[in-house]
């Protein structure tokens, strides 16, 4: 340790090397990936033998194929397989389990909890086939979900739709759903992002109903999964409800769509400090799925079915957490706060 910064050994395994390297194209992807895309789009625009295919290719996103991330993306199964996600899985490293089978004839709608900083466990379980997603749920094909912004950007959205992801908005739900194409949602969104710390039990969910709402209309069972160890990834800066800095950050968030946590975790040659997430393993519980009955878009829905399923699914995730805190490092008094 110098100044305080314990440097990683120089002498590290060629597969652990691997591992970081998949993860920091993965950071990178995600911090840098809109913006590297426009850089590209731009600078090949004003090459006048690419020009002609850029505006080609603008014109035929925004244009004909810009309902395709409403209407289940466009996935590319081998990259669910792609060996990098291997690596990357193997980093923190990251499992799925299931409590029961799930029937390959139903359809689910999947809620991820907690978002922490970067949703790990989601994207590489859900995402990807890297934890073996094809095989604990045979049949059941899938869909993660994020903010329509994502695919607004040249290049990216297409890197997205291929990986197997398409937009969060209502409409897109019930498209997969009503077409046999299960979905996960990171429920608590960017605002439970800002409670992501080692340790928190914190869930922004009292007020979330729309999720609901896209599994009655569509007939799919609610399936709740908790990740153990997502919040353990990165460090944040105290940022308490009411302080100055939370009032800044949920400014932020309500304009812009998603929330500016200020995290850190460890560096690329160091374990003190940088953007990389903690080598700290996740692993996923997919929890009991709950049946809803499907009603007709053109009709009400009942608020007291609305809220016994709400209710229903937050027991799902209680009864996922208390069953398997004890193992992954909390003690008889934790429990979730449910915000």
């Amino acid at each position: 340790m110098v100044l305080g910064v314990e440097f990683a050994p120089l002498s590290i395994p060629l597969k652990r090397r691997l591992q970081t390297s998949a993860v920091i194209l993965f950071i990178c992807l995600f911090l840098l990936g809109h913006t590297v895309a426009w850089i590209v789009v731009l600078l090949l625009a004003v090459i006048p033998i690419f020009t002609p295919f850029i505006v080609a290719y603008l014109f035929w996103i925004f244009k004909w194929d810009k309902q395709t991330p409403f209407n289940g993306g466009r996935p590319f199964g081998c990259l669910r397989r792609f060996k990098a996600w291997e690596y990357f899985r193997d980093y923190f490293p990251i499992s799925l389990r299931r409590e029961v089978p799930l029937d390959p004839a139903g359809t689910y709608l999947f809620g991820c909890h907690p978002h922490g900083v970067a949703s790990m466990g989601a994207v590489c379980n859900f995402m990807t086939d890297a934890t073996g997603f094809s095989e604990k749920f045979p049949g059941v094909d899938m869909r993660l979900l994020t903010l329509d912004v994502q695919f607004e950007m040249p290049i990216w959205r297409d890197l997205l739709m291929a990986q197997g992801m398409a937009s969060v908005s209502k409409s897109s739900c019930l498209h997969c759903l009503n077409n046999r194409t299960s979905i996960a949602i990171v429920i608590g969104g960017a605002a439970e992002a800002l409670d992501a710390r080692p340790g928190s039990t914190e869930l922004t969910l009292s007020s979330r109903r729309g999720f609901i709402k896209m599994a009655m209309y569509s007939g799919a069972s609610l399936v709740p999964t908790f990740s153990f160890g997502e919040n353990d990834l990165y460090n944040q800066v105290q940022n308490p409800p009411g302080s100055r800095l939370r009032e800044l950050q949920t400014k932020f968030t309500k304009r812009m769509g998603f929330s500016p946590p200020l995290f850190h975790g460890r560096g690329i040659f160091n374990y003190t400090f940088g953007f990389m997430p903690h080598r700290r393993p996740v692993t996923t519980i997919v929890g009991k799925p709950i049946a809803v009955d499907k009603v007709p878009e053109s009709e009400k829905l009942n608020p007291e079915e609305i809220e016994r399923l709400w209710q229903c699914y937050v027991d799902g995730l209680h009864e996922i957490f208390e069953a398997h805190k004890l193992e992954f490092g909390f003690s008889d008094d934790d429990h979730l706060h449910i915000n």
